[in-house]
């Protein structure tokens, strides 16, 4: 069902993993956990192209028939990003995401990541081990179809011998724009609702070699609408997530992926209107130009 969404995600990743296998010997700077942001920037003047594929099995409905059939889809999201070392401390980071939408006949969730453009900058404010605890900042702002929404994240790290402990404390300021034809369940139908969210995140990992690093990471996302709905429809969360991770490195080239189950509510029998299924699963490919 739904094959050329699917098709399509194999595009991407065949296209991209064909530029990328061309990587020679060289040290890159990998994300180390899919979601949680280490405090460790670019090199002034260091590219890295990054490609993200978020896969989440959700219920669609089929529309067109009589019964209203209830299948599961693969639900898709991909986001390209180019991160640049504007100074030793400080890193730009340009993002196009794409979110494919559901064939004709299926009624589904809308995805959580909008057709648009992201920017963002990452600072921290001194080297790997000076501090108890390496401490950066992160700021985004999000373009797309649906809303302007501002982000801001406090990185925390900490090293102990080949072990990685990271934590990020994030929030979200979602502007939601009017919506006058919207037809897609889910998308907001008028701009003066803005929404906060709360999404921080954590994970642990071991460099078992420098080019294999296992991990566990978690993360949350709850949602508080203004004005506030009552009662609170389950796509508001809380929802947390847990799994483990990997990453592997081949020079400029290096690959993390995370497959995370979701810890709360798990009684929920997913609805077609239901953007946070029972699993999720991120890739994360990058490449040092």
């Amino acid at each position: 069902m739904l094959n050329s969404k699917r098709a399509l995600g194999a595009v991407f990743s065949l296209v991209f993993w064909g530029v990328l296998c061309s990587a020679r010997a060289a040290q890159a700077n990998p994300r180390v956990f899919p979601f949680t942001y280490t405090v460790d920037t670019m090199p002034k003047g260091e590219l890295e192209l990054e490609q993200y594929v978020d896969y989440i099995p959700v219920r669609v409905q089929n529309v067109l028939g009589s019964t209203g059939t209830l299948s599961w889809y693969g639900s898709t999201d991909f986001q390209t990003e180019l991160e640049y070392g504007l100074t030793s401390k400080l890193e730009l980071g340009l993002y196009v995401t794409f979110a494919p939408t559901l064939e004709y006949g299926y009624n589904g969730p809308t995805s959580f990541v909008g057709n648009g453009l992201k920017e963002r900058l990452k600072y921290r404010f001194a080297d790997a081990g000076e501090w108890p605890v390496d401490v950066g900042v992160y700021g985004e702002l999000v373009e797309d179809q649906r809303e302007l929404e501002i982000e801001a994240k406090i990185l925390l790290e900490r090293r102990i011998g080949p072990v990685r402990i990271a934590a990020n404390l994030t929030g979200e300021h979602e502007n939601y724009f009017t919506c006058n034809i919207c037809s897609t369940p889910g998308v907001r139908q008028t701009s003066s609702q803005q929404d906060w969210v709360l999404n921080p995140s954590a994970g642990v990992s071991v460099e078992a070699t420098p080019a294999i690093q296992p991990g566990v990471e978690s993360f949350l996302y709850a949602e508080y609408t203004n004005p506030s709905a009552t009662p609170r429809p389950f796509g508001l969360g809380p929802h947390l997530y847990v799994g483990p991770t990997l990453l592997s490195q081949f020079g400029r080239l290096w690959w993390n992926v995370g497959a995370y189950a979701r810890v709360t509510d798990t009684a929920h029998q997913l609805q077609p209107q239901d953007t946070f299924g029972n699993f999720w699963v991120r890739s994360v490919i990058g490449y040092e130009l």
